[in-house]
């Protein structure tokens, strides 16, 4: 615990924009990704939340390369060694794909639908040469076990399951490799609020078990209560406020995490929410000058449209970009 598992600095992913026609000249830039920074602990769960195209996806798909990061560095710490994942190539990268798993968001598209639930599962041992023959059908038929599955249905199809079956099949593939980082991308949204509840007691049972350690990327704010130990909410590409998930659910600092907890609804039929914001989220392609947030913010003042503001410390474990703060 003296050093982060993951050392996320000035992360930034851009897409270009590209002109019509056939000279296809580059005219803008989609800042998906632009300027995160943050550390992840072995053993913590980090909650990655926000609206929909704010960039977590894409945030969580560049730290584990399935996106080249256009610049910045993931340094990423195993076995007493330091790798910076957005630098290395992708023969040096490879040795490290077993220690670096991603559980999507929809379960039916993640599978192929021609592999059987014993090849799907097998698929990263296979590729990564950790097991054969005889040993590699006990390690699946072991970690169908783990997940809640019976081995005797490793045979079937993916289409024989139900979704939140097919998700626990996606979680087995993700664990087969004994990772060290699991990337939840939205893995519970796709499911029925009782199945949500299975997957996720089964994701804490697994990190207790096995050490892991989660980057959950969400925008249901009781499950990532319910899971985080630390909560990172992202706009428009950015970092606004990071901080303990007791305290950040407690008394949210940034007025975009204050709008977003306003929203969640109550149990209770007689409460009326009241609309927090106006407008729409932030273009990440044309971004307004100053903070991003400012056009709907209640409490924007002029300095908040002209000076884009960093995430800076308001206290020993909180972070905050924001004038007002």
């Amino acid at each position: 615990m003296n050093a982060p598992l993951l050392a996320v600095r000035d992360l930034c992913k851009h897409f270009p924009v590209y002109a019509s026609g056939w000279l296809r000249r580059p005219v803008g830039l989609v800042r998906a990704v632009d300027e995160v920074n943050f550390d992840l602990w072995p053993g913590q769960t980090l909650g990655l939340v926000g609206e929909s195209g704010c960039g977590k996806t894409t945030a969580g798909r560049a730290l584990l390369r399935a996106h080249r990061p256009t610049r910045g560095s993931v340094l990423f710490r195993d076995q007493g060694r330091e790798f910076d994942l957005a630098t290395l190539s992708e023969a040096a990268l490879k040795p490290l794909r077993t220690r670096l798993q991603m559980v999507f968001q929809d379960p039916f598209s993640s599978l192929n639908p021609r592999l059987t639930v014993r090849d799907l599962v097998a698929e990263p041992l296979v590729i990564h040469g950790l097991a054969r023959g005889s040993e590699l059908d006990d390690r699946v038929a072991a970690m169908l076990r783990r997940v809640g599955l019976r081995p005797e249905h490793r045979l079937r199809y993916p289409h024989a399951f139900s979704g939140g079956q097919r998700q626990r099949i996606g979680i087995a593939r993700a664990l087969i490799t004994t990772p060290r980082l699991v990337v939840c991308d939205e893995a519970v949204s796709a499911l029925d609020v009782s199945v949500q509840a299975q997957v996720i007691n089964l994701l804490a049972d697994l990190q207790s078990e096995l050490g892991l350690t989660y980057l959950f990327i969400a925008h249901d704010l009781g499950v990532v209560r319910h899971i985080s130990d630390r909560v990172a909410v992202m706009y428009a590409g950015r970092l606004v406020e990071l901080g303990p998930s007791a305290g950040l659910f407690a008394v949210p600092r940034h007025p975009y995490t204050r709008a977003l907890l306003a929203a969640v609804p109550q149990p209770d039929p007689d409460v009326r929410l009241a609309p927090t914001l106006s407008g729409e989220v932030a273009d990440p392609s044309r971004l307004p000058g100053g903070c991003a947030f400012h056009p709907r913010c209640p409490q924007a003042v002029d300095r908040c449209r002209r000076e884009l503001p960093i995430l800076r410390s308001v206290s020993s474990d909180c972070q905050v970009a924001c004038h007002l703060a």
